[in-house]
This record gives C-alpha cells, structure tokens and sequence, in this order.
C-alpha cells in the first residue's frame, strides 16, 4: 500500500475587533486570530499537513496572503481546494491528528461540530478526523492568549 504521511502547524495572533473560526467553527471569544483570511489556525494547519504529504509545498505557496482574492476568505474553502490537490494525485484520507492550542476560550465543547465539519470536507468519518485542544498554563504568547496554534499530522492512501 501506497501511504504518505504529512505535518502541519499555523500560527496567529489574537486580536481585538475580529471573529475567532477555529476547525470551520465560529467560536464566541473578545479576540480573534489576525490573518488575510479567517485565519482559521486548525484548518490551515491541516491544509499544510495534506500538501506536505505529497510534496505539494504550502498554504501559502497555494493560496497566497498577497492574492486580494483570497482577502477574509473562508479557510473551508481553501481546505476543499487542498483536498482536490490530493485526491487529483490519486490519494485519499486515511486520519488527520490535530491540536489546538489556545488559553480561552475553551476548544473542547467544539471539538464534535468541528470533526463533522472536517469529516465532509475531506471525504471521511467523524472517526478519522482526531482534534484535541490544550493550553501553555499561562506561558509564553499562547498561554496569555496573544496568540493561537495548531498542529496536524495526516495519513494519505493511495485510492
């Protein structure tokens, strides 16, 4: 069998005067993450985890900050589009494993609305989808929440 494995991490920063998506998920927070899109930090970290897999180099490399058309896009969007990437290569999803990192607010409530969400785009079961959710117990720019991250690695099959 044909099996490739990829690893994605984003990073953003938490500020004032913006919405907070987090795995397609609109979560009520004072803060949200800073980016040319909704800089939703899960979905972007998968998306990096897909491409890695098959060499396909970047979210940036793909959907590029300095493309106006990507301007406050909605990162399911770009995870579809990375997904197309992957099965045009003849693969399929075997599991994503993700992790959120994020002082407040709590992640974990989420986690089942975010796995379904994910689970469609990419074609799978809720059970292939994995998505934990932790804090830096206040240190560093994740734990005073100035800023949030998320790690993803993938298994990709050939179909």
């Amino acid at each position: 069998m044909n099996i490739k494995i990829g690893f994605g991490v984003d990073v953003h920063q938490l500020v004032e005067n913006r919405d907070l998506f987090i795995g397609g998920v609109k979560l009520d927070s004072k803060l949200g993450a800073l980016g040319h899109s909704d800089a939703d930090v899960l979905l972007h970290a998968i998306c990096d985890a897909l491409l890695g897999a098959l060499n396909l180099r970047d979210i940036g490399f793909h959907f590029s900050d300095k493309d106006p058309k990507y301007k406050g896009i909605d990162s399911q969007i770009l995870l579809k589009e990375a997904f197309k990437l992957i099965k045009d290569k003849g693969f399929v999803l075997g599991n994503i494993d993700a992790t959120v990192i994020l002082e407040q607010p709590k992640v974990n409530p989420h986690i089942p609305k975010m796995q379904e969400i994910i689970a469609d785009i990419l074609e799978t079961e809720i059970d292939n989808v994995s998505i934990k959710a932790t804090t830096h117990e206040k240190v560093d720019s994740f734990g005073e929440n100035r800023a949030i991250k998320a790690y993803a690695v993938c298994l990709l099959m050939k179909g």
